[in-house]
């Protein structure tokens, strides 16, 4: 008689298909839309913040497309660029820390769902690639690595600058990891779990976003992320008048691009996290989930009206994601930056205590309400 026991499951091929198309559109909303538009949009908002006209040389024919063409010129140049490496650098090191640095912002998009569940011809379809139940634990897991390549980086230039912008961010993300993740217990206690799509569907009401119930952690959590991703206020790590570039003085071409990129993809898994965790994820506010499915499938059927729902719910979510970007852009370039002494200062003796008091008060008011 045949075993049926090891023949493959008849949604597996469509599991697949979705798996390999999420990646898809993760890998190319970071890599091909935010990555190199980002360098553009910061340079074009701070212009408009000092007066200034911005990016605008590059052109073809005299067109230059408010400076859009910047993009590929940037691009050319660090392609065709001199790969220098000094004189007595650990070469391999050298040539892996930048990977280090840009890789996890890339892999923590894997549990960050940018939209619900949707029944669309007898399959469910769930817009995260890998729905965790421990989500958080690994963004946290996952994004203490590129320190890594930061700390790696600095040290294997064989350059004293760079090592001690090596040793600033190995000292920055001890002193804010800790904090970081102690923000966000009142989170996970409020809504009674680490998994990301668990949270993304308890904000369905408007007022059980998660800035409404944590605002102390928000604010907290807020320092600590900008902490993380090593931009102003808390760039000690390259401190160009201190310290030329800091740990990556001594990269060039692609591999300074990648350092570059680390940055600004971080900083779009920050503003993700933000959403995710603060701001209701993909909903709407006011319209429910299985509201907006229904609505949509009176007018184009059930399944269309499915993929309509989940158009709408990403398009809002990377809406939110792209505001919250800009908003840490004028943070970015809005205030100076601190001395090491008043960031160490900030992280161990005002974030910390805050966020302990925080998850001491957000208990006491879920026992008080249950």
């Amino acid at each position: 008689m045949f075993d049926y026991t090891y023949l493959p499951s008849p949604n597996l091929i469509p599991s697949l298909v979705e798996m390999m198309l999420k990646i898809m559109f993760i890998f190319t909303m970071n890599m091909g839309v935010f990555a190199p538009v980002l360098g553009w949009v910061e340079r074009k908002q701070s212009a408009l913040m000092q007066d200034r006209i911005g990016a605008n040389r590059a052109d073809i024919f005299g067109f230059t497309l408010f400076g859009l063409l910047h993009i590929a010129s940037d691009a050319l140049k660090l392609l065709v660029k001199e790969d220098f490496i000094p004189r007595g650098a650990d070469k391999p090191l050298h040539y892996l820390a930048p990977f280090i640095a840009v890789v996890p912002a890339l892999v923590a998009f894997a549990v960050i769902p940018f939209g619900g569940k949707y029944m669309l011809w007898g399959h469910e379809a769930n817009l995260v690639i890998a729905d965790l139940n421990v989500g958080m634990l690994y963004i946290f897991a996952v994004a203490s690595l590129a320190t890594y390549g930061a700390v790696i980086g600095g040290w294997a230039s064989n350059n004293s600058w760079s090592l001690l912008g090596g040793l600033r961010v190995g000292a920055q993300m001890l002193s804010y990891e800790v904090a970081m993740g102690l923000t966000l217990v009142g989170i996970f206690m409020v809504y009674g779990s680490l998994q990301l799509t668990t949270i993304g569907m308890a904000q369905e009401n408007f007022f059980r976003w998660g800035i409404f119930l944590q605002p102390l952690g928000f604010i907290l959590f807020i320092a600590c992320a900008l902490a993380e991703n090593k931009r102003t206020p808390f760039d000690i790590p390259e401190a160009e008048s201190e310290l030329i570039a800091g740990y990556f003085t001594e990269y060039s071409g692609l591999k300074f691009a990648m350092f570059w990129m680390a940055e600004f993809l971080e900083m779009v898994t920050i503003a993700a996290v933000l959403v995710a965790l603060f701001f209701g994820g993909w909903h709407i506010p006011f319209i429910t989930h299985q509201g907006l499915i229904d609505a949509m499938g009176h007018l184009f059927g059930p399944n269309f009206g499915a993929i309509a729902a989940m158009l709408i719910h990403a398009a809002v979510f990377w809406i939110k994601v792209v505001a919250w970007i800009v908003i840490l852009m004028l943070i970015r370039w809005s205030l100076p930056r601190f001395r090491f002494d008043q960031v160490m200062r900030l992280g161990w003796k005002i974030v910390l205590p805050l966020a302990l008091m925080n998850i001491v008060l957000t208990g006491l008011i879920i026992l008080a309400v249950r």
